[in-house]
């Protein structure tokens, strides 16, 4: 079988930390058990927050562009996780 699986992602605007990491392992948890003891195909799908008004502050409190800011600690939190 397959399952499709969304999950909210991070709104992009500071570090990742030990909260996303929590839930990211639990996922990775999740999905290696549905993988690997169930053999179920996962399509998996993640949302990235990248508007947003806790990224506008960021950016405004560093003069730097939302956009800009945004994709910067996108990869970080990939980089990351």
């Amino acid at each position: 079988g397959v399952v499709s699986w969304y999950a909210c992602g991070p709104t992009v605007y500071d570090d990742a930390h030990l909260g996303h990491a929590r839930t990211y392992v639990t996922f990775d948890i999740v999905h290696r058990i549905l993988v690997d003891y169930f053999n179920i195909d996962v399509d998996y799908a993640m949302g990235v927050t990248d508007v947003d008004d806790k990224i506008i502050k960021r950016a405004k409190e560093l003069n730097r562009s939302p956009l800009a800011l945004a994709r910067e600690f996108e990869a970080k939190f990939f980089e990351d996780m």
